[in-house]
């Protein structure tokens, strides 16, 4: 996207939009911000897995869209969501799409972030308890265990057809794992991922001082010899970690406009 074309969709003056992981049910288990962010809305577009509880906390003046899918029951397209999302923020300032789980974990939060930046459109993203790790914790099923399992891989029992299609691309994620980054990226390779696989490098993720370095699979080693500093990093590699270099791109250019 151009600088000038930026600029002209920004003439618009849409609002901002903010995609809100609600968790996996328990209202309790919603995080501060996403309470805070609720509690501001001017106008809210929930999925059918956000329950009762948490849709009596919002504020009585937003107004409320359900827009949920269920299974073989969907209320809504997921294109006319995303053209809702646009609609609604060019008549309201603080719009909010809260979904169940997380926005990012199987939620299509990664659709509607591509869709809303095409027209210009400030998001940020809320990160939700993911169905996973909350309805494990519910169950006392660790889902790593030093002794039991040291991965962790989440995949999705349909495909955009609606059959189960077994993962040919997985998105890895890799915790701690920087001074182990040469062979990471040496097994990496010899599983038979292809060297210009993205990657993305997290220092001190969500924090005012984040940093995100992107790259190629090939990169990683030098990436992580780059990370001299205290913080926690996480890896990831995938197709996804492509987003994350977008993203620096899309900064660059509404910091010059």
């Amino acid at each position: 996207m151009s600088e000038r074309t930026l600029s002209l969709k920004k003439e618009r003056n849409y609002g901002k939009v903010w995609l809100v992981g609600g968790g996996p049910g328990d209202p309790e288990l919603l995080t501060l911000k996403a309470m805070r962010v609720l509690n501001e809305a001017d106008i809210v577009l929930y999925d059918s897995l956000i329950s009762e509880e948490i849709l009596a906390m919002l504020p009585r003046k937003c107004t409320r869209i359900h827009v949920g899918k269920r299974c073989g029951a969907h209320k809504m397209t997921q294109v006319d969501i995303q053209k809702l999302l646009v609609t609604s923020a060019s008549r309201y300032q603080r719009v909010v799409r809260l979904k169940g789980g997380d926005p990012f974990i199987f939620g299509r939060g990664g659709e509607e972030l591509e869709y809303l930046q095409k027209f210009g459109i400030d998001v940020e993203i809320i990160p939700g308890i993911t169905a996973a790790g909350g309805c494990a914790a519910a169950a006392r099923i660790p889902l790593t265990h030093r002794h039991y399992g040291n991965a962790l891989m989440l995949d999705s029992g349909h495909s955009q057809f609606g059959e189960y299609e077994p993962s040919q691309n997985p998105t890895r994620v890799f915790y701690m794992g920087v001074k182990q980054a040469g062979m990471i990226t040496a097994r990496l390779l010899g599983d038979g991922l292809h060297e210009s696989t993205p990657v993305a490098l997290i220092i001190n993720g969500t924090l005012p001082d984040q940093e995100v370095l992107t790259g190629v699979l090939m990169d990683l080693p030098n990436m992580a010899q780059r990370h001299t500093g205290s913080g926690p990093a996480l890896m990831i590699v995938g197709e996804v970690a492509k987003f994350a270099s977008r993203n620096q791109v899309q900064a660059h250019s509404e910091a010059v406009a």
